[in-house]
This record gives structure tokens, C-alpha cells and sequence, in this order.
């Protein structure tokens, strides 16, 4: 868990992408960023960037970066789709587990923002759905780390900028 000392308002927040179907998956990194930065116009937040190649390789990121103690949150971006192989069920369980161990092991929040769509083919309508959808769902996995985060700091009797508890 990350020792925030109580004069260091910046909040830290490492953010994981997968690179599968990076066309989509970068439309949740930008709706994060905008999101992020319009909760935190008068407090501070820092995310930085880790690309990996695809969501089978999110967890191990998450745990390395979570055990570094330099963030307060963790987000993971990845999209699992069926490419006519029965296994992506199985990559997107797994996933999410190993997610949900991580914050669990380490203390340190992990976001999921990994999607896997029940149907999903790569025509105009549904690359434009799922873009916009990853969109949306950035903004959601922004404010859920900008709430976990307040909860976090609250815990540990630091001091929360309000500007960044203010997205609802």
C-alpha cells in the first residue's frame, strides 16, 4: 500500500492498456484522462501509462505496479473478444480474478475497465459502439478511483482535496 505523506495532495494513479484492439481500447484511456482532469481542475493528479500486449498480461503489471507503493490507484484497460476460438471466457475470468487478487494482496485499488461484449465482429457499427462504450466506461473507471481514492485517504486520516472527490 502506498505511504501518502499528508502534504501530498497529488493523487497517483497508474493506468494499464492492453494493446489488443488498441483503436477501442485507447477511447477508455481518453475518456479517463478527461474525466480525471475536468474532478481535478483545483486538486492534483498524476496517471502514468503502461501499455501492455493484451489483457492476459494486465495482472502481473498491476501486481508489480501496485507493490511499488508509488500509486494510490490502479486501472486496467483491455477488451477480450471471441475470435472463433472458445477461450476468451476463459482469458476474461482469469483476468478478473487475478485483478481482484491484486487489490486484495497488496491493498491498493484495482479499476477494472476490461471488457469482453457477449457479441462483437469488427464492422463500422460495432467498432463505433464499443469505441464510444470504452468512453464511457473510462469516465465511470475515473470516478470510481477519484471515490476509492477519498475512502483510502479518509482510512489512513489524510487529508482529501475536495476537488478531486467532486465527480459524481
Amino acid at each position: 500500500m502506498k505511504t501518502t505523506k499528508k502534504s501530498d495532495t497529488t493523487l497517483h494513479i497508474a493506468f494499464i492498456e492492453a494493446g489488443w484492439h488498441a483503436d477501442i481500447v485507447e477511447k477508455c484511456r481518453a475518456g479517463f484522462l478527461a474525466e480525471i482532469a475536468n474532478a481535478s481542475a483545483g486538486g492534483s493528479a498524476e496517471v502514468s501509462l503502461f501499455k501492455v500486449p493484451g489483457s492476459f498480461d494486465i495482472p502481473l503489471m498491476a501486481k508489480k505496479l501496485a507493490e511499488t507503493g508509488r500509486f494510490e490507484a490502479v486501472v486496467a484497460a483491455g477488451f477480450v473478444v471471441d475470435g472463433g476460438i472458445y477461450r476468451h471466457d476463459f482469458v476474461a475470468g482469469t483476468v478478473i480474478d487475478a485483478l481482484m487478487r491484486v487489490q486484495l494482496d497488496t491493498g491498493v485499488p484495482v479499476i477494472s475497465a476490461v471488457l469482453t461484449p457477449h457479441h462483437f465482429n469488427e464492422g463500422a457499427a460495432h467498432v463505433a459502439f464499443f469505441r464510444d462504450h470504452f468512453d464511457i466506461k473510462g469516465r465511470e473507471a475515473a470516478r470510481a478511483v477519484l471515490q476509492i481514492a477519498a475512502n483510502m485517504r479518509e482510512i489512513a486520516g489524510i487529508s482529501v482535496d475536495e476537488a478531486l472527490v467532486a465527480a459524481e
